[in-house]
């Protein structure tokens, strides 16, 4: 899992109501990722279950998003990091996410915008904040966050409640305070690969 969505999901389990049993979608453990990607350690005494496509790895049991075989109302809560590019249908697969869970569960979920194509094993889809907002109107409430340029986001975060909504003081000042070291971080990268884009071609120039 990669770094700053790592972070997001440390600070969401860390400022969220976390009801049981817990389902993550995507835990697939592949070999290249670059950062830590099992969440156990951070559910240290939570039911959870580690759910993916496919099995390997990570996974306790093999889930189609697009048809959940789980009953109504059975899942306290869904964590999807970096999971719904690769699902093909994903407004489908949120509106099973929305039936599965308990009247007071919550999804936690994230995606990509600005990101390279990386089949695992395919990759279908980009999403804007507003595509996120589209696949959480299922939800009671939601809030929808990113890192990166605002007019073109590297990553997108959501969070979304099925009944009541919590007090979201907290999770809301972690995750300005995230996104703007990780938004920072970005522009950092951004300006010297630009800087080297641009010496490289004064050199071939010359």
């Amino acid at each position: 899992m990669r770094k700053p969505i790592w972070n997001y999901v440390t600070l969401a389990l860390e400022t969220l109501p976390i009801n049981e049993p817990v389902y993550e979608f995507g835990a697939y453990q592949v070999e290249e990722a670059p950062e830590n990607c099992d969440l156990r350690p951070l559910l240290q005494g939570k039911d959870y279950i580690g759910c993916d496509m496919r099995d390997g790895p990570g996974v306790d049991k093999v889930l189609n998003l697009h048809d959940i075989d789980l009953p109504d109302e059975s899942v306290g809560t869904v964590i999807m990091m970096d999971t719904l590019e690769h699902v093909e249908y994903p407004h489908q697969a949120v509106n099973e996410v929305h039936r599965v869970l308990k009247p007071d569960g919550i999804v936690i979920m994230s995606s990509v915008l600005d990101f390279f194509i990386h089949a695992t094993p395919n990759d279908f889809w980009r999403f804007t904040p507003d595509g996120f907002r589209s696949l959480l109107k299922p939800f009671n409430h939601s809030h929808v966050g990113f890192y990166g340029r605002e007019v073109f986001p590297h990553s997108l975060v959501g969070v979304g409640f099925k009944g009541a909504v919590p007090n979201l003081d907290d999770y809301l000042a972690r995750y300005e305070k995230w996104s703007k070291e990780q938004s920072r971080f970005v522009e950092k990268v951004t300006l010297q690969l630009m800087r080297e884009v641009v010496a490289a071609a004064d050199k071939a120039g010359e």
